[in-house]
């Protein structure tokens, strides 16, 4: 809308408007502070812009960024005033009366009366999204036009925020009560009175370019520095670890350092810069996860390079007879699959350190660092939680600091679409609801496998990662003596393998750990443990026998599972660890997921929530 229309919206109108559409969009009500920033903050930005005369520039309200769940609060299009070229300015609201750095950083704040929690300088957020948009949108690649950002703290005052304002450069400016008038002339600056609806047109149906995937990027990332850009939650949590370092050898409390975050969040984002930064600045870091496809997946693609630089990826169970304190730094990615304790193989139990595997973790390092989503825990065996970690942080003495991602960002795929699945699997209440479409994200129904197979071929041969994933419903066999696999997932006359089994050679078809990322893995069916941990642009999802749709709710099947780890779990908790194991599955798609169930009964469920359906080939 105009500014002038803005102006002119009641306060109540404009939260009814804005509420709803979040409940359309995100199928969810948006938080209180959500709520009082429109009612609060975008009456006093309409204010402001009408008093400096621009009344008809556009205002885009709650933009999403490009390729994730991220909003600016605001973005502003119109023209600019000497060049006549498109200019674009991104305002990131704040109703903060007061607030401070956080000591020894430049970047983090802290905002009395939000219990101190640490957050992203408001500059160096906004500033951020310019150069998020820029990257993500073909529009704006054009460098003639005009990209800049600000940040307006309406409700404080220069001194109430005085170590705040150090931070302006040419691409963001923070503004306070104080400055209102310097605000006025600085938009007047960058964009002319005359109408933006063209403009605004044009960014809305700009194409967007997708940003490069991780493991593509992680050995550059690695080695030399790389191109990651972390974005709100994700600076501040790698700015905490960055200052919990450079205070360690200093303090007699070391901190554990917790983020929290789903798919996409960008959790191994955040450790893989984090590797590179530290390890640049000569710091002592080693990666950990639980996985074995995560761990020889980051090897194999940082060890093409440098084989050197491979050994610092590591697995959990490595660190039981490592001195305290040995490390500087120990990034543990994955940290849901943290075990009760460190055992390998066939090793007797009274080998064990006495300790919990959490435990050996924190005692590792100077600055532990855990990266975690709680709702993927898929084996009984696996206990990391934020409260177990917490607990045995607490029990050592240490400060323990929190980073929550999961409101925050998702590197592609949709936030809304991770809520649908979340209330379709019954991990949120309200139950299943219908898909509504949106045009960054493609949910569809296959009528049978044999569809979504030949789906999948046509988009990784137009150019996309594409795989298929599927329940553990079928046994999995071992090869043939000729090497071939077995084709053990069947459903009617239809029938593939599963991914191969460990890290063994077979002809066609990758090693488990490379099934996501190679292109052959295409040709398997992967399962949980090959899933998990990795994202790819389509993603194909069966639904076996184990978790079906009884008319009025999830009914599980434990006889249809062929997973052995799950043979002895209590029925509680086999159903908890079922439904975080299709949760897993249904999120792995950056662009799109297809769904088909192997139960007639949960096939007619999903018919009625999913409106796009690919017919039988």
């Amino acid at each position: 809308m105009s500014a002038h229309a803005l102006q002119c919206t009641s306060k109540a109108d404009l939260v009814e408007q804005l509420t709803e559409r979040s409940r359309s969009t995100l199928f969810q009500e948006p938080s209180d502070a959500e709520r009082r920033s429109w009612l609060n903050s975008l009456p006093a930005l309409a204010d402001v812009l009408c008093d400096a005369g621009l009344h008809e520039i556009e205002v885009l309200i709650e933009y999403r960024m490009p390729l994730s769940s991220l909003r600016a609060d605001a973005v502003l299009v119109g023209t600019h005033p000497e060049t006549g070229m498109p200019s674009f300015v991104v305002v990131e609201l704040k109703q903060w009366s007061e607030a401070h750095l956080v000591p020894d950083t430049r970047d983090l704040c802290l905002i009395p009366g939000a219990g101190y929690r640490s957050s992203l300088h408001p500059v160096a957020q906004v500033r951020r999204y310019c150069d998020y948009l820029e990257d993500f949108t073909a529009l704006l690649n054009d460098s003639q036009n005009h990209v800049v950002g600000l940040a307006y703290l309406h409700n404080a005052q220069d001194r109430d925020v005085s170590e705040l304002l150090q931070l302006n450069d040419g691409k963001a400016h923070i503004f306070t009560s104080t400055s209102r008038g310097e605000l006025m002339r600085h938009l007047q600056n960058q964009l002319s009175p005359l109408d933006g609806a063209l403009e605004a047109d044009a960014l809305l149906d700009s194409p967007i370019t997708p940003g490069q995937q991780l493991m593509q990027m992680a050995a550059d990332e690695i080695l030399y520095g790389g191109n990651f850009r972390l974005m709100d939650e994700q600076q501040v949590a790698a700015s905490l670890v960055k200052r919990a370092v450079s205070i360690s050898r200093r303090s007699d409390t070391k901190e554990v350092i917790v983020v929290s975050g789903g798919p996409g969040s960008g959790k191994s984002l955040i450790a893989l810069h984090l590797m590179s930064y530290l390890g640049r600045n000569r710091r002592n870091v080693i990666h950990a996860t639980g996985s074995k496809s995560f761990t020889t997946t980051l090897r194999h693609v940082v060890g093409q390079k440098n084989e050197r630089v491979a050994k610092l990826f590591r697995y959990f169970l490595d660190f039981r007879n490592i001195e305290r304190n040995d490390l500087d730094v120990l990034i543990c990615d994955e940290a849901h699959r943290i075990r009760h304790h460190s055992r390998t193989q066939g090793a007797l139990s009274t080998h064990r350190s006495g300790r919990s595997q959490v435990e050996e973790l924190i005692d590792a390092a100077r600055v532990p660092v855990f990266l975690l989503d709680e709702n993927q825990v898929v084996r009984p065996d696996e206990m990391g939680s934020v409260q177990e970690i917490d607990r045995a942080a607490k029990a050592r003495g240490c400060v323990v600091r929190h980073v929550d991602l999961n409101e925050q960002f998702r590197c592609g795929g949709s936030r809304a679409y991770e809520h649908w699945v979340r209330r379709l699997l019954g991990l949120e209440s309200g139950g299943p609801v219908p898909w509504e479409p949106e045009p960054n994200f493609d949910l569809l129904l296959a009528d049978t496998p044999q569809a979504m197979e030949s789906y999948l071929h046509s988009r990784q041969a137009a150019g996309s990662t594409a795989r298929m994933t599927a329940g553990f419903c079928w046994p999995w066999s071992d090869p043939r003596s000729d090497g071939s696999l077995v084709d053990d997932v069947v459903i009617g006359e239809w029938r593939r393998p599963w991914n191969v089994k460990g890290e063994r050679e077979v002809r066609g078809a990758p090693r488990s750990s490379l099934w996501a990322t190679e292109k052959a893995g295409i040709g398997q069916i992967g399962c949980i443990y090959t899933a998990q941990g990795f994202e790819y642009a389509w993603n194909g999802v069966i639904l076996g026998k184990d978790l079906v749709w009884a008319g009025d709710g999830w009914r599980m099947n434990p006889t249809a599972c062929k997973d052995s780890s799950l043979r002895h779990a209590s029925p509680d908790h086999f159903e908890h660890l079922t439904r975080n194991r299709y949760k897993v599955l249904l999120t792995r798609g950056l662009t799109g997921t297809v769904l088909y169930s192997d139960d007639a009964r949960t096939q007619a469920l999903l018919r009625t929530l999913i409106p796009g359906s690919i017919p039988p080939s």
